[in-house]
């Protein structure tokens, strides 16, 4: 099993940072520290927690800053990282970015989204999980209150997933999918194939809708709680600063 990161993207309403840098490489840690952390060390450093010792970035808006870093973050961490381009990045939503690193979710993958700040308590939850023939496992925060950003989940403790997306009604979701899966490597073939059907149906879709488009053809997609955690998606400066906050605590 491999970790993979999706880090292709621009993240605008993070200006500043993002004219130079894509949004897994904004700094989380202290303002101004060179050595500050970013989203990417900590998906890195959790991988590395957990045993993992190889990782698949996708990578695409100012991807050559990625590229830079690489073999620091490789020694950091002791890491093999591949970097997979991702052509259409400032083009195409997120559903197309993993589709790019269809070639690597066969053998087995824990995905983290390159905006994700969370504790490796997550990546654990999602390892614990396991053995009961699931082939793809969400983590869910079944505690936080919902509003309608947040990618809300409708799943049965039988059949999985139901529905899936930020299109619902904040009371009718059991809770948040917070940006991390596990994916095994019996899921890779029928997952590359439901992402392709999805950006093909409209480039804009999220990834998150090749998980509903697997659900739509019989498919089990699981979850597992990953109880009272402080995590942030960082989409805008407040988010930032929320995850300065957590991260230091991590």
């Amino acid at each position: 099993m491999i970790g993979l990161v999706l880090a292709a993207g621009a993240g605008r309403r993070l200006r500043p940072y993002t004219d130079t840098l894509p949004k897994a490489l904004v700094p989380v840690g202290p303002e101004g520290d060179p050595e500050s952390l970013t989203v990417l060390d900590i998906a890195l450093g959790n991988f590395a927690e957990v045993g993992l010792t190889e990782v698949a970035v996708v990578v695409g808006y100012r991807k050559e800053a990625v590229y830079e870093r690489r073999e620091a973050l490789e020694r950091k961490y002791g890491l093999k990282i591949t970097l997979i381009d991702n052509d259409k990045a400032e083009e195409w939503n997120n559903a197309y970015s993993l589709w790019c690193a269809r070639d690597v979710l066969a053998q087995g993958a824990i995905l983290a989204n390159g905006d994700t700040v969370h504790p490796v308590s997550v990546e654990k939850s999602l390892l614990a999980a396991r053995g009961r023939g699931q082939k793809i496992i969400l983590a869910l925060d079944t505690v936080k209150t919902l509003a309608d950003e947040e990618m809300k989940v409708v799943a049965d403790a039988e059949k999985g997933v139901r529905r899936i997306t930020k299109l619902m009604e904040p009371s009718e979701a059991t809770g948040e999918y917070i940006g991390v899966t596990l994916i095994e490597p019996e899921a890779a073939a029928e997952l590359a194939d439901a992402l392709k059907a999805t950006f093909e149906r409209d480039p804009d879709l999220y990834y998150e809708d090749g998980y509903q488009e697997l659900v739509n053809r019989g498919f089990q997609v699981d979850v597992a709680p990953i109880g009272e955690v402080e995590w942030v998606e960082i989409d805008n400066h407040d988010d930032l600063a929320r995850g300065r906050e957590i991260a230091c605590r991590y």
